[in-house]
């Protein structure tokens, strides 16, 4: 039996070893390397021995998914090399810590801790290679190329334009922890400054791009000053929609998508005794969630018949209304706002609802405009390929802003995940650097409402059927939503392994069609 040895770690030391019998093929055993808590895992022959929590948010791996020498996180579907401890897959940068391990006489001993391994050497310069590489927008695919690139060695020029005050933050929890006063302001930057001056990438911060020049491969930036490139990232996310209604300009209305949008509402909280969230969907119902959390009361108004409809379907619409009325917010369903007087928010349907903070949520509109001007080919989003390639030579896009061609739907997709806008900003990365890597990531989010967070893989527009497994209204349950028997994507409470078997099930799927295709 496992047993605390006092600060939360866990199990036997594995410095005096545990019988080779304990272990089985594709067996995991939790345990104690001094004041480390390690995680012992076999494959085959091997036995590997890698901290027990994920570098994201410190999700269980001993609960997480073996696949192949990798080890997925529950949580948030991090991946991580069991052989290196490497990060594989955003939204974890950070390697594990490793441990070697020794097998004699019947029995497993974990023995030191290994060094990290050495950066790689530089890469090789070819004709093709880029010199300068030019990223424009600080958010998660901005960010994560930018990393990328630094870890697969380039060494070439690299600047980061951001119009944002801030440096790259964990954008999610503007909405859920920090929002709510549970986590500190020093967790949210995805680096500390330091890792950019000593990285050698020039990130420049309230930069403003006017325009990108696609033939002199030039951008260029408010005061008429120019940046050059070989290989350009557009990774521009998206802008809030705005309330148009009378009143919205006033200042207790507020949209959330930067650090500084969040510190303000924080501000306006500390004295708001009621607020009105306009919006049922994800973000709204997270604001409203932490403001709860805070004891303001709160107020959702929203032109749903149910919350999350559209995306979760009528059965999880109407766990999610439950969820948040047991904690005490009240819906406004199928109305709308026409005004804000003062502190009073006026609805279409004819109440009036008393109001010192009015957080809007009502959606976000890709921002296109730059790639539009350059010429760049737009649907609906920017254009892009297998390889995140848009149409002009040279140019990349990822993150909210790209619609690309998705292996497992079969459709050019665009979608506005924080997870999956990290993985493209790795993929184009790689790209830029000419390894001709599709971008075949399954999408996958996460919402968080209280104590129960909602996992979601793949992707449905529309759907024919959702079958349910488990009891949706206990928060245990698995929702599979398919068109002709088909599975589009899954949503789960509570049951982290169906979700990555979902993910994994996704990615194999895939992989098939574009072997056949």
């Amino acid at each position: 039996m496992a047993q605390d040895t006092g600060g939360g770690v866990i199990g036997p030391d594995l410095t005096k070893g545990i019988a080779a019998a304990e272990l089985a093929d594709g067996g995991r055993l939790l345990g104690r390397v001094g004041d480390d808590q390690v995680l012992l895992v076999r494959r085959g022959a091997e036995v590997f021995a890698v901290a027990a929590q994920c570098t994201h948010y410190s999700g269980p791996l001993v609960d997480g998914l073996l696949v192949g020498d990798t080890v997925r996180c529950p949580w948030h579907h991090a991946c991580f090399d069991l052989r290196t401890g490497e990060a594989l897959r955003a939204p974890a940068f950070s390697p594990l810590e490793t441990w070697s391990v020794e097998q004699r006489d019947g029995a497993i001993f974990v023995q030191r801790k290994r060094e990290r391994a050495a950066a790689s050497p530089p890469l090789k310069a070819s004709a093709d290679s880029p010199r300068n590489i030019v990223i424009i927008g600080g958010g998660a695919a901005g960010f994560a190329a930018a990393e990328k690139l630094r870890r697969e060695s380039y060494q070439g020029s690299l600047v980061m334009l951001s119009d944002d005050d801030a440096a790259p933050i964990d954008r999610p929890n503007l909405s859920k922890d920090y929002l709510a006063g549970s986590a500190p302001e020093e967790w949210l930057p995805l680096r500390p400054d330091s890792f950019y001056s000593e990285n050698h990438i020039d990130l420049r911060l309230g930069s403003r791009v006017t325009g990108i020049d696609v033939q002199s491969r030039q951008v260029m930036l408010a005061g008429r000053n120019t940046v050059s490139y070989d290989r350009l990232l557009i990774a521009t996310g998206a802008e809030p929609v705005r309330l148009s209604v009378p009143g919205a300009e006033q200042p207790q209305v507020f949209t959330l998508r930067t650090l500084s949008d969040c510190r303000a509402i924080i501000e306006r909280a500390k004295t708001a005794r009621r607020v009105v969230v306009m919006g049922a969907s994800f973000i709204g119902l997270e604001v409203a969630a932490a403001l709860r959390t805070r004891g303001i009361e709160v107020h959702v108004v929203a032109p749903d018949k149910r919350p999350m409809e559209r995306q979760l379907g009528p059965e999880m619409g109407d766990f999610v209304r439950s969820l948040h009325e047991a904690h005490g917010v009240v819906f406004h369903l199928e109305d709308t706002a026409t005004a804000i007087d003062g502190h009073q928010v006026k609805l279409k349907g004819g109440d009036s609802l008393a109001a010192d903070l009015v957080v809007v949520g009502i959606g976000v509109r890709p921002r296109v405009e730059l790639a539009q001007k350059a010429g760049l080919s737009i649907d609906r989003g920017v254009l892009v390929n297998a390889y995140l390639q848009t149409s002009a030579p040279a140019i990349c896009a990822a993150g909210d802003i790209a619609r690309w061609p998705d292996p497992y739907s079969g459709q050019n997709i665009r979608v506005e995940h924080w997870v999956a806008a990290e993985r493209q900003g790795q993929s184009a990365a790689l790209n830029m650097l000419g390894r001709q890597e599709r971008f075949a990531a399954v999408p996958f989010f996460w919402s968080q409402h209280y104590d129960t967070r909602i996992n979601y893989v793949g992707h449905a527009d529309t759907w024919e059927q959702i079958a349910i497994e488990g009891d949706l209204t206990a928060g245990d349950c698995v929702l599979r939503f398919k068109r002709a028997g088909h599975v589009l994507a899954v949503a789960s409470i509570s049951r982290d392994i169906d979700s990555l078997q979902a993910e994994l099930a996704m990615e194999r799927a895939a992989a098939i069609t574009k072997a056949i295709g």
